[in-house]
């Protein structure tokens, strides 16, 4: 799960983050970090909708190479 100094960092940042759900890269979310709670993080997508997601999907800068699941074991 990310940590809440690393989801400040996003937020207050203004960076584009993707949640890598599964092994399909289409399925990923793109936006930036709104808020959180110690379940779930709320992102916003470009098209302004706001998705609310669980912490334990992988979260990462958006410009980095895609980091998959199913490769790695977090």
């Amino acid at each position: 799960m990310i940590s809440d100094e690393q989801l400040d960092a996003y937020r207050l940042s203004g960076e584009k983050v993707r949640v890598v759900r599964d092994g399909l890269d289409t399925n990923d979310i793109r936006g930036i970090v709104v808020a959180w709670n110690d379940t779930q993080v709320m992102i916003r997508r470009p098209n302004r909708n706001v998705v609310k997601l669980d912490r334990n999907y992988i979260i990462q800068p958006s410009k980095e190479k895609r980091i998959s699941p199913l490769d790695e074991s977090i």
